[in-house]
């Protein structure tokens, strides 16, 4: 029963052929390709049957095809090169080298940098260009489609004390707005206090620094940076008492009264909030109490009398 099943797998396989691809070729740049016909005759495989030990062989009928073989003749595998590098043409200038150049200055590097990209975010430029004027190719533009204003540039500097949302009721509901207080000076015995609503951050810190402006008002100071003499000021509920200090004391202050002295230039200070903590009032009672402060020299001026009589 064993032999009749092998002898009828060994029929079944005798028919079966093996194909060969025609285009079977490997053909490096460097070697030499010989072409060789191979003889028309069966292969012989062992195959291990299942059904017993012995090996079994299997024949199959090759086709006859052509196989193009590529292998190296002049090739030696245990061959050691040597390379040989290109001859330098006449006349080569080999280029210098980057650690022999000399090293760009900062005027070079900020002008090509300027030539790319535009002035720098310092505001100074090399090229002569004018870094005031908005360059009309460039739209900028802020929320909702509005054009951004420029900044204000006449040397004072601002600073957001509060920004509160606050809504107003009105027929059809509330309206939601924005209110900011900044404090604006020169650090040079200017400042001013302002205050703006609007319906972006944005916009109420802009009306508040410009409402500021209009309110600039002059600190007296003595050369050692501090007030000439003690005052009190209030506005509203809210009261506050400056004191001057000797050099190296600072600033000991808190609040919105801390900025404005800050925004002045004043550096030797003591200030105290009395009443209410409300950020604009305190504001603007320091600005009271920093009217009520006068210079001697004034103050013997008026008089008419010489600045030593006045603390006799």
């Amino acid at each position: 029963m064993a032999m009749s099943t092998s002898s009828s797998s060994l029929s079944s396989l005798s028919s079966l052929s093996l194909h060969t691809s025609p285009r079977l070729s490997l053909s490096p740049f460097t070697a030499t390709t010989t072409s060789i016909t191979k003889p028309k005759r069966p292969i012989s495989l062992f195959l291990s049957s299942t059904s017993s030990t012995r090996p079994t062989t299997v024949i199959f009928n090759a086709a006859a095809a052509d196989v193009e073989t590529s292998f190296f003749d002049n090739e030696d595998p245990e061959f050691d090169g040597v390379f040989e590098p290109p001859e330098v043409p006449e006349g080569f200038v080999p280029p210098p080298s980057f650690d022999d150049e000399s090293s760009e200055t900062e005027d070079e590097i900020a002008a090509a940098y300027e030539e790319l990209y535009g002035p720098a975010y310092s505001g100074v430029s090399v090229l002569g260009n004018d870094i005031y004027v908005m360059d009309s190719n460039v739209k900028k533009t802020g929320a909702f489609g509005k054009l951004k204003k420029e900044k204000i540039r006449d040397g004072f500097e601002e600073r957001v004390v509060q920004v509160r949302r606050v809504t107003k009721v009105v027929k059809g509901g509330k309206q939601l707005h924005f209110r900011a207080i900044v404090v604006v000076g020169d650090k040079q015995g200017q400042v001013g206090v302002g205050v703006g609503k609007a319906k972006e951050v944005i916009g109420a810190v802009q009306k508040s620094a410009v409402n500021a402006r209009r309110n600039i008002i002059s600190v007296p100071m003595t050369k050692y940076l501090t007030f000439p003499h003690r005052s009190e000021g209030d506005y509203g509920a809210a009261k506050v008492m400056l004191r001057p200090a000797s050099p190296g004391t600072g600033v000991i202050a808190g609040g919105s009264v801390r900025i404005v002295l800050e925004m002045a230039g004043v550096e030797n200070a003591l200030g105290k909030q009395l009443g209410s903590k409300n950020a604009l009032n305190n504001a603007r009672a320091t600005v009271v109490g920093i009217q009520k402060m006068r210079q001697f020299s004034d103050v013997a001026r008026e008089r008419g009398i010489p600045m030593e009589e006045l603390w006799k």
